[in-house]
């Protein structure tokens, strides 16, 4: 495949455009869909777990996959799955369900693979390309979000869904003409290569596990932060329309730290990369560090957000940079990152759960942030750790 080629350019800055949308435009819009479907709010709050519980248990059958079919007939087939499920959620509620799940099976498989095609097809680019894709994906997740109430206002929440069904048809539409030049992701194996890459498998490989342990933990303070950030702030005295605006911050100050920190990464020494990744860490123990004395004070709330925000933002796409870099293959990309979301998801689906059963058992918030800031030191020492060796699987 042409690596000028149009189609396979944007055809990827798409794929990193839907990577997120079609999960993450429905929560602010629950209610009405609730009202919509007359069944109780509460009853759809698994909405926003059964994704990240597909993404935990499809991610490791994706480089599987893309072996057997090559990336762009699998990512052609993701998209139909994904077009597929996002229409059948505006049937019914067993169905919203349905399709709910079938999108987070799609989503998992492209989060796995997105690294890996991106050093197939741009070996020269990883920090480029995967810098694009991620900024992307952070902006579209933001401008869908915040158009979702609007559309539904002016229309319904069922136009909600068909206008991100509408997309995906448009990235598969512009994705469609790369599958006649496939560029397979593994060519017919040897029968030693099988043996090799049997023996060699990500699980079985300790340092695989350090990066599954970053993944876990990165994700973890990101979702735990935004989760639970605003009802801290909230309780320490400041207005819920304060505490809303912290949490955009928290959630935007990643884009220009996805838009740069790829190609930086890419370009430093092993050396310039722990030191860059420990002090994006530092800032997060730090932040996390000042919530054992909260105040009402909009100020210290608004640096508390910029410290963890900013440590957040950064170490998404520096992971998803060195799931390419530190492979040294794009087989191994697929399985490496398939390894590390299936299990950095269930650590990061758990985190906000039993952080707010922390406090609520406790009645403060001073043990689950002993307990929070204890795990971001663990991963500040497994982001250390991987920057030991330029390869590690």
């Amino acid at each position: 495949m042409k690596k000028s080629s149009k189609f396979l350019f944007f055809g990827l800055i798409m794929m990193g455009m839907i990577l997120r949308v079609p999960f993450t435009s429905i929560p602010p819009i629950l209610t009405d869909i609730a009202h919509g479907l007359h069944i109780s709010v509460s009853s759809l709050g698994i909405l926003t777990t059964i994704p990240l519980l597909m993404f935990a248990i499809f991610s490791p059958i994706a480089p599987r996959i893309a072996q057997k079919f090559g990336i762009a007939q699998t990512f052609a087939g993701v998209l139909i799955l994904l077009m597929i499920g996002s229409l059948l959620r505006i049937v019914n509620v067993p169905f919203l369900f349905i399709g709910t799940a079938l999108i987070g099976i799609g989503i998992a498989m492209l989060n796995v693979l997105m690294p890996s095609a991106v050093m197939t097809y741009f070996p020269n680019k990883i920090g480029k390309l995967t810098a694009i894709y991620t900024t992307v994906m952070t902006c579209a997740t933001a401008l869908m979000s915040a158009l979702a109430v609007p559309i539904t206002q002016h229309s319904s929440w069922q136009m909600v869904i068909i206008v991100l069904t509408a997309l995906l048809a448009i990235t598969f539409v512009i994705w469609l003409p790369n599958i006649k030049r496939e560029k397979q992701v593994q060519a017919q194996p040897s029968t030693d290569e099988r043996k090799q890459k049997h023996h060699e498998s990500a699980w079985r490989t300790p340092k695989a596990w350090i990066m599954l342990v970053f993944s876990g933990l990165q994700s973890l303070l990101f979702y735990t932060g935004l989760t639970w950030l605003p009802t801290m702030a909230t309780e320490a005295g400041l207005s819920q329309t304060l505490a809303g605006n912290l949490s955009g911050i928290y959630s935007l100050i990643g884009i220009p730290l996805a838009l740069v920190l790829p190609a930086i990464v890419e370009a430093s020494s092993l050396r310039q990369r722990q030191l860059l990744m420990g002090f994006f860490d530092a800032l997060g123990i730090i932040g996390i560090g000042m919530l054992f004395w909260q105040q009402s004070s909009f100020t210290y709330w608004l640096i508390v957000s910029l410290l963890i925000g900013c440590a957040a933002g950064a170490l998404f796409p520096y992971l998803m940079t060195t799931f390419s870099l530190k492979a040294t293959t794009p087989e191994h990309s697929a399985e490496l990152s398939g390894m590390s979301q299936s299990g950095g998801y269930l650590i990061a689906s758990v985190g906000p759960f039993l952080f707010g059963y922390g406090h609520t058992l406790f009645h403060s918030w001073t043990f689950v942030t002993a307990c929070f800031l204890g795990l971001i030191i663990i991963m500040t020492i497994a982001n250390l750790l991987l920057e030991r060796e330029e390869k590690i699987y």
